[in-house]
C-alpha cells in the first residue's frame, strides 16, 4: 500500500507509491553519455584559460602562473551570472511587494582539466581538492555582509540542468536565505528548543541503528536514503561530528568526505547506468547581523548540521507535484538503499 511520509527537517510530505515500485532498470535510458566533442572550443578545458574570466583561486602546480595551464581545480566568475557582485542590496518595497537589487556572486568551480572525467571516476585525492575549493570560496564570501547565504551545487547532465559537459560545480551567494534552507533552519531550531538535541544528529543515530536506509558509512561520514525521499535513489551525506558550517571541515574530514562522495556516486552510477543528478550542499547561512534582531539564527551552531543532498533525475514533476507541493516517489528509500548497498 502507498505511504505518505513526512520529512522532519523540512516538514514536507511525500507520497511513497510502493504499488508503482520501480526497479533501477525500469527508469529507461537516463545515462549521461559522453559524445565526441571538439574540446578545443570548450572554455573550461586546460589551455583555454583565455576564454574565461580571470580565475579567483586555483589548485595548481607551484611552477605555473594564474590563468595558464597547470591547474587541477580552478574557480572563475560565471561569464553569464544570475546575480552580479557590484553594487548595494538596496532593499525596497512597492505596496505589498518587496524587492532588492540582484546583488550576489556566481562562480564556476572547474573540477578537473579532463573534459570527460566524472566525479565517480576521479581519484579520492582529486575530489579532496574540489572540496578544498568549496571550503575556500565559502570562507571568503561569508565575509561579505551583503550576502546571507552561499549555495554550492552541481548539475550533472542536461536533464539536471547542465549547459556545459565539462565537469564543473557552481556557487551562488545571495542576499537572502533561500526558502527551503530557511525551512530546515526553522524546524531544526524548534526541535532543539523542545528537546535540547540536534534533529540531524538524532536522525543520523536512528538511521545507523536501523540500517535499512543506509548506503555507506565510514568513521566520519554516513550516506543514506532519507525516510521522506522526494525522488528515487535520493541520497544524503552527513558528517558524524556535529557541524553547522561546511567551512569548518578539517583536512582529515575532507579526505574521508572525498571517499564517501566517490563511493556513493559510484554506486549511483553503477546501479542507474550513469544517471543525471544534482548535488547540493546545505550549510549554515552567513552570520550577518540583522538590524533589530541580535539573536537571529543565534542557536545555529547547536541545532543545524551541514549535509549534501544528491538527487538523481529519473522522474519528472507534473501537475500534481506543482499543484500540491507533494512529490510522488515510485521507489521506496528502503528498496533504493538495498540496491545501492548490493551493487558494490
Amino acid at each position: 500500500m502507498p505511504e505518505i511520509r513526512k520529512d522532519p527537517i523540512s516538514d514536507r510530505w511525500v507520497v511513497i507509491s510502493t504499488e508503482r515500485g520501480r526497479r533501477p532498470s525500469d527508469f529507461g535510458s537516463t545515462a549521461v553519455t559522453s559524445t565526441k566533442e571538439d574540446t578545443s572550443k570548450c572554455p573550461l578545458c586546460e589551455g583555454n584559460e583565455d576564454k574565461t574570466p580571470p580565475e579567483i583561486v586555483a589548485w595548481r602546480r607551484s611552477d605555473t602562473l594564474p590563468n595558464k595551464p597547470g591547474w587541477q581545480v580552478r574557480v572563475i566568475p560565471n561569464k553569464f551570472p544570475a546575480l552580479v557582485i557590484e553594487g548595494d542590496v538596496n532593499r525596497s518595497g512597492i505596496g505589498i511587494f518587496d524587492m532588492m537589487s540582484g546583488i550576489g556572486a556566481h562562480e564556476v568551480i572547474v573540477e578537473t582539466p579532463n573534459h570527460n572525467e566524472t566525479l565517480a571516476d576521479m581519484e579520492e585525492s582529486h575530489i579532496e581538492k574540489l572540496l578544498w575549493a568549496y571550503k575556500q570560496r565559502i570562507t571568503d564570501l561569508e565575509k561579505d555582509q551583503r550576502f546571507r547565504y552561499i549555495l554550492v551545487f552541481k548539475n550533472y547532465g542536461s536533464a539536471a540542468g547542465a549547459s556545459l559537459n565539462h565537469p564543473h560545480s557552481q556557487l551562488i551567494a545571495t542576499p537572502i536565505t533561500p526558502r527551503y534552507i530557511k525551512l530546515e533552519l526553522t524546524n531544526s531550531r524548534a526541535y532543539f528548543h523542545e528537546k535540547e538535541r540536534c534533529l540531524f544528529c538524532d536522525m543520523i543515530r536512528q538511521e545507523l541503528g536501523s540500517g535499512e536506509r543506509m548506503v555507506y558509512e565510514n568513521e566520519y561520514f554516513v550516506g543514506f536514503a532519507p525516510f521522506g525521499s522526494r525522488f528515487p535513489f535520493e541520497t544524503w551525506i552527513f558528517p558524524r561530528r556535529h557541524q553547522a558550517g561546511f567551512q569548518f571541515i578539517s583536512d582529515e574530514e575532507r579526505m574521508q568526505l572525498a571517499r564517501c562522495l566517490k563511493d556513493v556516486l559510484t554506486r549511483l552510477k553503477k546501479t542507474l547506468n550513469d544517471p543525471p543528478y544534482n548535488h547540493v550542499l546545505h550549510t549554515a547561512p552567513n552570520s550577518v547581523p540583522r538590524p533589530g534582531k541580535p539573536d537571529y539564527w543565534g542557536t545555529i551552531s547547536y541545532d543545524f548540521h551541514w549535509h549534501f543532498e544528491i538527487i538523481p533525475r529519473l522522474t519528472k514533476q507534473a501537475g500534481f507535484e506543482w499543484g500540491s507541493g507533494l512529490y510522488i516517489n515510485p521507489t521506496s528509500p528502503e528498496e533504493a538503499a538495498k540496491y545501492l548497498r548490493e551493487i558494490m
